[in-house]
């Protein structure tokens, strides 16, 4: 395929496509997000990927979706077209833990709510049927990789089948989707089929589907029908998922649908230094498309961040980071990392402040595995319950590059404002006595999620007394600094297994160090994951009966710990924010 010149921009219109030399598309992206043209943004790396790859690749952001008239401005792409709700789940983006709709939408122009439809990967594909009849249609992002299999769906309370099912798309590529995709798109254009990419589903018509052949590659998940009649089937499901999330190992599936069947493909590996360093430096603008006027507050938030990281090693029993991302920490090198701060330093808007290094966490960098010994393994964690021995992270390397990032000329200050993780915190001495002389914004957020030994087992999160270990390490070196920093601790209310009583330890943590948090973080049931299993059972993965908060009557009393006033001498006010986005990110919870 020959090669294509980069545009400054995908192109939106006819206009632009022209004026990128494109007399057609091959591909059209659709995304339920603005368009920035950025590496945090999952629907610029796949278009900046695909160009890369000889294919002409236009976008359209936040289409109209109840009129298929808004996808024909730049005419019928040749090979087909890639649909995604935007870094988040659509229903995550549009409502709150309440079932109500969100005030903003952070990915949105002046952050207008509206502007995407739930369910988001359905109507968009949908939509492409009604404006383009016969072609094929990829689904892709984090909506697509949460929704994958039967799951639950916390905001209309019941189960759904694959998207796949009502989307009625040809395939799904789930998780980061660089090496899936282009393989994709070129049995599209060759009309191929479909099967064998790893990292994606297909849902098999029922001659295709009496006729697949599992062997010992695939294994079989409860079907739509059981899942529907046993709720244990769904726990079952989430065990066999998590169990094969091993990108050496790991097998795939297929679950029933009456006669048809949905076959998901194994884990693709994960991209390699030098590749995860090409994605990001494929020439983007890094600024919102020039249509857009006003402010998008995502945007805002990573315009000076970095992300050095994929992957989270953590597998906490709430997040849906590795359902998309995986557990294999990715890592960019440091020469990478620095040419984004040069690129950075350049724009308009920069004041000299990097204001995050990081991803899932901002100390994971350069995370080490022994292969050999990991090529087998079936846990959710390389953290928890205990430490894996070949999971290696010493922080050292994640100093020498705050340094060289520190010491660039046009940088005054370099912050981590993705968080850090305590469990591998207390084990990096060196990188926490660096971060917290300098890198710290004069507050440092850490994420303990409750205090509660039995809690903190269900959430897969460390003990408590690495949280108050960790407090006391971060208040005895801010001293030594001469600094005046404040920890942020994220805490979760209502998390399945949790009651009043076992949240009055942090009312009584709270209320000891005088601490009134600004915002509210009440546990969201999200689709695949351990948690979401926990919550629509009422049972933990054991099959030990959990108590479950589920209407707001319930919810509330957990809600009011958290948002009790609090006063005191020595009074704190921390405060939730929402994590930078990433490819897919989830927010976390």
């Amino acid at each position: 395929m020959k090669s294509i010149r980069q545009p400054e921009f995908l192109p939106t219109t006819r206009e632009e496509m022209l004026a990128a030399g494109f007399d057609e598309l091959d591909i059209l992206l659709i995304t339920g997000d603005c368009y920035v043209d950025h590496p945090s943004f999952g629907v610029s790396i796949i278009g900046r990927l695909l160009i890369d790859c000889g294919y002409r690749v236009g976008l359209i952001a936040q289409p109209d979706w109840r009129d298929p008239e808004a996808l024909k401005v730049m005419g019928r792409p040749r090979i087909g077209c890639g649909v995604t709700s935007g870094n988040m789940d659509s229903m995550v983006n549009i409502y709150t833990v309440g079932r109500r709709l969100r005030r903003d939408d952070c990915f949105s122009e002046n952050g207008e709510t509206g502007k995407r439809p739930p369910h988001a990967l359905t109507v968009y594909a949908q939509l492409v049927r009604q404006a383009f009849p016969g072609i094929p249609v990829m689904l892709g992002g984090l909506e697509a990789s949460m929704r994958r299999i039967v799951h639950y769906d916390y905001w209309q309370d019941k189960l759904r089948p694959s998207v796949l099912v009502d989307s009625k798309a040809d395939i799904l590529v789930y998780g980061m989707g660089e090496r899936p995709t282009p393989e994709v798109f070129r049995r599209f254009a060759e009309n191929a089929p479909l099967d064998g990419i790893r990292g994606t589903a297909r849902l098999l018509g029922k001659k295709a589907a009496e006729a697949f052949e599992p062997g010992d590659a695939y294994l079989e998940l409860p079907s739509l029908e059981e899942t529907l009649a046993n709720k244990d089937a769904l726990m079952t499901a989430t065990k066999l998922v998590e169990a094969e999330m091993n990108f050496q190992s790991g097998r795939g599936f297929y679950q029933r649908y009456g006669d048809r069947l949905l076959v998901v493909e194994p884990p693709p590996e994960p991209l390699t230094a030098e590749e995860l360093d090409h994605v990001h430096e494929l020439p983007y603008a890094r600024l919102p498309h020039p249509k857009y006027k006003g402010r998008i507050p995502a945007f805002e938030t990573i315009k000076d961040s970095i992300q050095a990281v994929r992957g989270c090693p953590g597998g906490c029993a709430f997040c849906g980071l590795v359902a998309h991302q995986g557990r294999h920490v990715m890592s960019r090198s440091e020469d990478s990392i620095l040419r984004e701060v040069d690129e950075i330093s350049k724009k308009p808007f920069f004041r000299g402040t990097i204001s995050d290094v990081g991803g899932a966490a901002g100390n994971i960098y350069q995370s080490r595995y022994d292969l050999d010994r990991c090529k087998r393994c079936k846990r959710s964690s390389c953290l928890f319950p205990v430490p894996c021995s070949t999971y290696i992270c010493t922080g050292r390397e994640i100093v020498h590059m705050l340094r060289r990032i520190r010491n660039h000329p046009k940088v005054k200050h370099v912050y981590i404002n993705s968080g850090i993780r305590l469990d591998l915190a207390l084990r990096q001495p060196e990188l926490l006595r660096e971060i917290i002389a300098h890198h710290v914004s004069g507050h440092l957020k850490v994420a303990p999620e409750h205090l509660d030994p039995k809690v903190l087992k269900l959430m897969r999160k460390s003990p408590a007394e690495e949280f108050y270990r960790f407090m006391e390490i971060f208040e005895k070196l801010s001293r030594e600094c001469g600094k005046e920093q404040y920890l942020i601790p994220l805490f979760i209310s209502n998390f399945p297994g949790c009651t009043e009583k076992e949240m009055k330890t942090v009312d009584d943590f709270l209320e000891k160090h005088h601490w009134s948090l600004q915002q509210v973080q009440d546990y969201i049931p999200l689709p695949m994951t351990m948690g979401g299993a926990m919550y629509y059972t009422g049972k933990a993965p054991d099959g030990t009966p959990i108590p479950v908060n589920r209407g707001l009557a319930e919810r509330r009393p957990q809600i009011e710990v958290l948002k009790k006033k609090r006063s005191g001498p020595a009074a704190h006010r921390g405060e939730f924010r929402r994590r930078p986005p990433q490819k897919g990110n989830a927010n976390r919870r």
